[in-house]
């Protein structure tokens, strides 16, 4: 990202994803989904192997839906290499599903029943399995002290992203939480803000950060979000081919943490 080019339009309204942006939840979509696949596939051995969470870690980018998570886990305990699915992930699934004779509806209930269960017998251990990428609690904060109206858009649940913030010392205001529960498009959230904070005519000027490169992608040939700009985060779930795709788009800033932390204070206003 280029900070000259932002640099004399700050903006009035900054929207962020939660996961891959803010925290990161890549442990508990591990465990969650360890255990999402031994409710399906019953393996004798109920320990993950040595090596999978890491081989997880690195291929959960490719991952656009949550049911596709205990079928990594799958794939990578046959063999499949992480090359092949960083590569090929879509083409794999498909082929995964039909082989095995489920559908994504039989993964969803899998992994969610999974996760409800954990939360419901010991939120404690379920809420730290997450952690906070650096710096970014205190840019929150001082986001919110600043006459920028920040939202936090995620498909997390808002109570759990109010209490991991909560747990940081950031009380966060709940009607700036856009989660799980409102079930549309971020596309859609994002319309909605822009209508909201829209005075005497005058639209806010939008930044929403994102770690999707898809998702940045859906909301691009929108013509009423064009104003919105469109931030890549380079620490998030994302693969290199995208941070690569990303770089050579003029409509997507891609941006690093440090940037985004504070290292590079004109990015935002301190």
């Amino acid at each position: 990202m280029s900070n000259a080019v932002l640099a004399d339009a700050m903006p009035t309204l900054l929207a962020l994803d939660f996961d891959g942006v803010l925290c990161d939840g890549m442990v508990e979509y591990f465990q969650t989904a360890w255990r999402g696949y031994c409710r399906i596939w019953s393996p004798e051995e109920k320990t993950p192997p040595a090596g999978l969470a890491e081989s997880f870690y690195r291929t959960r980018p490719v991952v656009e839906t949550g049911w596709e998570m205990p079928l990594i886990v799958r794939s990578l305990l046959q063999g499949i290499s992480e090359a092949e699915i960083l590569a090929h992930w879509g083409t794999l699934a498909k082929q995964q599903i039909e082989r095995e004779g489920l559908n994504p509806a039989d993964l969803s209930a899998a992994l969610d029943g999974s996760r409800d269960e954990w939360i419901a017998a010991d939120l404690d251990t379920w809420l730290a399995q997450h952690r906070f990428y650096p710096g970014v609690v205190e840019r929150v904060a001082q986001v919110l002290r600043s006459d920028v109206d920040v939202y936090i858009i995620s498909t997390k649940e808002s109570r759990f992203i109010r209490q991991l913030l909560a747990q940081q010392g950031v009380d966060f205001p709940g009607d700036r939480l856009i989660g799980k529960e409102i079930r549309q498009p971020k596309a859609q959230t994002l319309r909605d803000l822009l209508q909201q904070h829209t005075q005497d005519g005058t639209p806010p000027a939008i930044w929403f950060v994102e770690d999707r490169l898809k998702t940045l992608q859906a909301i691009q040939p929108q013509p009423d979000l064009a104003a919105v700009q469109l931030f890549l985060a380079d620490w998030g779930y994302n693969t290199a081919a995208e941070r690569d795709t990303a770089q050579q788009d003029p409509q997507i800033h891609l941006i690093s943490l440090a940037q985004f932390a504070g290292a590079f204070p004109g990015w935002l206003p301190a």
